[in-house]
């Protein structure tokens, strides 16, 4: 690959139809590590989106934390009442 007199890379064909990318497909663009990196949107959202459920266990989920949380306190209000 090289880059052409008006700053255009082309993407070679085998690269193309081994990621499903065709003529219009949106590419994010950055620069990492002295690199040029692309994808599409969709990869760097389940990127994303990994990374950040990454600490979590996968049996874990913040509704379930949060009624484990209401449940406690409702017995604790339960046992305010009965004494």
């Amino acid at each position: 690959m090289s880059i052409s007199a008006q700053g255009r890379v082309s993407i070679p064909a085998r690269i193309r139809r081994e990621l499903g990318l065709g003529p219009g497909t949106p590419l994010v663009t950055y620069v990492e590590d002295g690199r040029i990196v692309l994808e599409t949107r969709e990869h760097l959202i389940r990127r994303i989106q990994a990374t950040a459920t990454a600490d979590r266990p996968a049996a874990e989920c913040v509704v379930d934390e949060f009624l484990a949380e209401r449940r406690l306190e409702a017995q604790g209000e339960r046992h305010r009442i009965e004494a």
